[in-house]
């Protein structure tokens, strides 16, 4: 099979993948979801004619000279509105949100009142008719549309859809990705390993991965190089549901790389395998009815590298989010020697120097070494073919953060 370009690929991944249905959740499970429908006000808010500040309702035209002598006739807190209304020479102490009573038209803060005693004010400074007054349906009416669907809950989202009334919202599924680690060398974190053991660490990367677009991520374990093993955890994958599985190593053309034929033989359809890109030139993908398989290869950082580039945006499409690469130019801090036919990620570590993006490429590439990713911000892109480059050069650059 010939190797799949990197552009060619993702269409592939990425064809016929819509946002999953919608869900009803309660408001305080809903942050950072996906809006599945429009967000509605079921109720006007303010709800009434309401004081901004503590101070004093009034009628503008008894202070239009000041200083002016008034009467106290009562109060309103919020929430207890003053049953009554407000006359010529009256005033009513009232307080920040309570309802503007009946007559008055103002509200004098109470810096700008002298209380004379005896239930008797003098206000000392003028305040224009309506000022210090949150009028009815100042920030929406019932009916109106507050959010539109796609709309991603922040705090901001979800309190104003928490003030039209709404305890629980529609929101798009989360994406489940069910992860199946595979070799016989594998051990997880903790564990007292043997002379021929590693320990089992780009579960945790891919579900990092997964989760950072808004999925949920199921780890199934370590499955052993034995066929009956390997399908044992893919049926719990779609026994829980999965919307895609992911499996890690196994995936390539030596005798334990078996997920291909483990797969195929659960009744998956093969979309491609093998990737023209470095790191990560073993990934596979396919169809298991409506689940997605993808298959990374068992080399930590090409496992990272192909779920930035493949499962993120995938995972996004279907969790009903926009997700776009962050690719930027830069300037190439190091010489780089010619590419061959595959498309290369280098590690590099980027920085801002007058304005421009510098680039610096470590000088090992070795796809087994993690810490070198952990230390890179970015991805230099190097296309097929693309000839020697001295320091300086123009090149471009995918963000990691």
């Amino acid at each position: 099979m010939a190797l799949v370009p990197v552009a060619d690929a993702l269409e592939r991944l990425l064809d016929g993948a819509v946002p999953l249905a919608g869900e009803s959740v309660p408001l305080i499970e809903a942050i950072d979801r996906v809006l599945a429908e429009p967000v509605m006000a079921l109720r006007t808010q303010p709800p009434f004619d309401a004081s901004a500040m503590d101070g004093y309702a009034v009628r503008a035209a008894d202070i239009a000279s000041v200083p002016s002598k008034l009467s106290v006739i009562g109060m309103a807190p919020a929430g207890r509105g003053f049953d009554g209304a407000v006359g010529q020479a009256q005033a009513v102490r009232i307080f920040t949100g309570a309802p503007l009573p009946d007559g008055a038209d103002t509200i004098v803060i109470q810096e700008n009142v002298r209380d004379l005693g005896g239930g008797n004010i003098e206000v000392i400074e003028p305040t224009a008719v309506w000022r210090n007054i949150r009028r009815v349906g100042l920030d929406f009416s019932k009916g109106d549309v507050l959010l539109e669907k796609g709309r991603v809950l922040d705090p901001a989202a979800l309190s104003l859809t928490a003030s039209a009334n709404h305890p629980r919202v529609g929101v798009v599924k989360r994406p489940l990705v069910a992860i199946i680690a595979t070799g016989d060398e594998l051990l997880p974190p903790g564990s007292e390993l043997g002379p021929d053991q590693i320990i089992s660490s780009n579960a945790y990367g891919v579900a990092a991965a997964a989760q950072s677009v808004g999925a949920c991520a199921l780890d199934l374990g370590i499955a052993a190089d034995r066929k009956d093993d390997i399908a044992g955890l893919v049926r719990k994958a779609v026994a829980a549901g999965a919307d895609v599985i992911v499996t890690l190593g196994g995936a390539s053309v030596g005798d334990h790389d078996l997920i291909h034929d483990v797969l195929t033989g659960e009744g998956m359809t093969l979309g491609f395998w093998k990737i023209a890109m470095r790191p990560g030139k073993p990934l596979m993908f396919g169809r298991l009815g409506d689940i997605r398989c993808i298959g990374l290869p068992g080399n930590p950082v090409a496992s990272l590298v192909c779920s930035q580039l493949f499962l993120k945006p995938l995972l996004a499409r279907l969790g009903g989010r926009d997700h776009r690469q962050d690719i930027r130019p830069a300037r190439l801090g190091a010489a780089m020697a010619a590419n061959d036919l595959r498309q290369d990620y280098v590690r590099a570590v980027v920085r801002e120097d007058d304005g421009e993006l510098v680039a610096t490429p470590f000088g090992i590439q070795d796809s087994s070494m993690l810490r070198m990713l952990a230390d890179a911000n970015g991805l230099v892109v190097r296309a097929p073919f693309a000839p020697a480059s001295a320091a300086g050069d123009a090149c471009s650059v995918l963000m990691l953060r």
